[in-house]
Order: structure tokens, then C-alpha cells, then sequence
């Protein structure tokens, strides 16, 4: 599929904190058709660090297609011939730099004062991530999702919905999980990310455009994030541990690396240069507010929960602990476990191992 990005223009937003935006716009995308009864819309939210790329590619030569491709598409489990699937950028996306994220953040202008926001941005939430979503269901004139998905901070946003709209999500798909609330572990681990950015002395409490960004803080972020991502088995299988250089022993200089070193470095820099320090820390804490354990008896929808056994990140114990809360409420509650040693990542490049579980809980 050839996708593009269009533009969904807010004239004024209310965040949950009362703040309100003026001039929102936020890019999303669409794959398939719209019925005449306007009654097959798959809503798909977009991971941490991901955007609303979720499948295709904006042009033939793009070396990668969106992050779910493997499921959504034409005769896939998200059947593009029979559903009409969408995505939209979260409000202060974190790769404010790539030329396909449309959203409005820190990095972005504020129009009363034609200066970037910077530090003066509000905290947002996974609530007014929903409430975007819900306004553009509004403009396409959605008035019920046939179901809404989505992995890591995309299930979070799934389980949103099914709280707050509950007359409108019908089904929901939560891949790689996080119960019913962030827990008392992740909101620590989502610290350990922030960190190394407020350290970097280029982030200067916020106000850094124009200047020096803190690139060095936020690729050591990035680090964190990759390696929280993924597995111990991944680390064996594909390092052991070589050196980066074998002619340079890791014991004659602390300049001589260790090859998951080095390409654990290179790999987060390179994603350092396309994002935004000041919304990656907004992300983190919207993650970290994350609850609808006090509204769970407002929840009407179906459940598909889909965990990675290999998860460190978001452990398949939360997808066991989410299932019990909502199976409790007398919902009905399916689960899927996918095999591999990618870790929390399994959830984006091993979700094909769940594509006949999807198609039938769609149907």
C-alpha cells in the first residue's frame, strides 16, 4: 500500500490539565475504505517512540513499511478490503524531526508568541491523546469503532478508549500491555529514561532551541529505551561478547568497546537526531499518569490482549493482572502469547504470529 499523511487541524483544544492549544494539528493516516454506514473503522494508536505509520509506505522505494504491516493490509487480519483503518501522531510525538510526524508539542511553535513552546508546554496525557482521536472520529463522522489497537503506549491508548467512550468502542486489541494502569515498577523505569536528558547540561531546564540540543542525554535515553526493549537472549544471540574492534581490547582503554556497546550507541543517536527531548520527557510522564482502574466498571467493550512472553518491559504478568480486572467485570477477555527472544519488541516485528487470532476476534 502507497500511503500518505494528511493534516487534522484543531482550532482549540482543552487538555485534561485545563491548559488550552490553540492551532493544534496532528498527522494521520488511512488505509482502506469508509462503509456508507460508517460502521468499520479500526482506530490503530501508535507506540512510545512510533507515529502513525502503522502500514504501507509513502513511497515504492521506502526500505521499510509501517510498523504493523504484517497484519493490516489487504486480505490481512486487518482486512483493508473490509475495515477502514486509521492513525493519527500523538500530541508532542517525540520525532518532531521526521519529515512524516505532524503533531504540536515543545518543539513546535506556540502562535501566541511565534517562538517554539519549549519548557512552557503542558504535561500531556494518554486522556488527551484519546480525545484528539475522538475529535477526528467526529470530522470523518465515525460515530462507533469497530475496534481500536494498538502495542506498548498504543494499548494504553486502546484502553483509554474503552473507559472513557465506552458506548463507542466495541472492541479492543492490547498488544504488549499495561493492565489497567501504569504500575509502581514502569513509572520508575520511565525515570531512568528521562534522566540522562535533564543531566545533559545543553537541556537548560527546557529552553534549548536555537541552541546546543541535548543530543548527548537523549541518546543515552535511547539506550535505555532499546535495551529495556528487547531481551537478554537477543543480547547473546546476536553480540556474545565481541568486540567492536578486534584489534582493541576492551581492557587496555574505556575507549575500546564492546560490539553491543557500539552499536547500542550508533543505533540510539541516530534515532537522538530525529526526536525532541522535551516531548520524549512529556511521553514518559503521560505513560506514567496512565489509570482507568477508578473507572473500570464504566468498560462495555471485548477484549483481545496480546503479550510477549520474552516482555522485561511490560511484563507478561500485567497482561495476566489486566485480564483478571476485566474478566472480574464480567467482560470477555481473549488472550494471545507470542514466542520469540525480542522482548517487548515482539509485540511490533512477531505480531504476525497473532494475525489469525485478530482476524477472528475482528469477525
Amino acid at each position: 500500500m502507497i500511503v500518505a499523511k494528511k493534516v487534522f487541524k484543531i482550532p482549540s483544544f482543552t487538555l485534561e490539565n485545563g491548559t488550552v492549544l490553540r492551532g493544534v494539528e496532528l498527522g494521520y493516516e488511512t488505509y482502506g475504505q469508509l462503509n456508507a454506514a460508517k460502521t468499520n473503522a479500526v482506530l490503530i494508536c501508535h507506540y512510545f517512540s512510533g507515529t502513525s505509520h502503522a502500514a504501507g509506505r509513502y513511497h515504492e522505494s521506502d526500505p521499510e513499511p509501517g510498523y504493523w504491516h504484517s497484519i493490516i493490509g489487504p486480505g490481512k487480519a486487518i482486512d483493508t478490503d473490509k475495515y477502514f483503518v486509521f492513525s493519527m501522531d500523538v500530541l508532542s510525538n517525540v520525532n518532531t524531526k521526521l519529515p512524516h510526524v505532524v503533531t504540536t508539542g515543545p518543539a513546535t511553535v506556540n502562535p501566541e508568541t511565534g517562538r517554539p513552546w519549549g519548557s512552557s508546554f503542558p504535561i500531556v496525557s494518554v486522556g488527551d491523546f484519546v480525545n484528539t482521536q475522538k475529535l477526528l472520529c467526529d470530522m470523518l463522522g465515525i460515530q462507533k469503532l469497530h475496534a481500536v489497537a494498538g502495542p506498548s503506549l498504543g494499548s494504553l491508548q486502546a484502553m483509554e478508549w474503552s473507559a472513557r467512550f465506552p458506548e463507542f468502542t466495541d472492541r479492543v486489541i492490547s498488544a504488549i500491555p499495561a493492565s489497567l494502569a501504569t504500575d509502581a515498577y514502569l513509572v520508575a523505569v520511565l525515570n531512568t529514561w528521562g534522566a540522562p536528558i535533564r543531566l545533559d547540561r545543553h537541556f537548560n531546564d527546557g529552553e534549548y532551541y536555537g541552541q546546543q540540543e541535548p543530543t548527548h542525554g537523549l541518546t543515552e535515553a535511547f539506550k535505555l529505551v532499546t535495551l529495556n526493549a528487547l531481551h537478554h537472549a537477543w543480547a547473546k544471540r546476536l553480540f556474545q561478547r565481541r568486540w567492536t574492534d578486534t584489534n582493541q581490547n576492551p581492557i587496555d582503554s574505556l575507549d575500546h568497546t564492546f560490539s553491543i556497546e557500539s552499536t547500542l550507541h550508533e543505533t540510539a543517536k541516530g534515532r537522538a537526531l530525529q526526536a525532541d527531548a522535551n516531548s520524549f520527557l512529556r511521553i514518559c510522564r503521560a505513560v506514567q499518569m496512565f489509570s482507568v482502574r477508578e473507572r473500570k466498571q464504566k468498560i462495555r467493550a471485548r477484549f483481545l490482549i496480546v503479550e510477549a512472553e520474552s516482555d522485561l518491559l511490560m511484563y507478561p504478568a500485567y497482561a495476566e493482572d489486566g485480564a483478571r480486572e476485566l474478566i472480574e467485570l464480567g467482560l470477555q477477555v481473549e488472550r494471545f502469547s507470542i514466542k520469540g527472544d525480542g522482548g517487548h519488541l515482539d509485540g511490533l516485528s512477531e505480531i504476525h504470529q497473532a494475525a489469525e487470532k485478530i482476524r477472528r476476534f475482528l469477525e
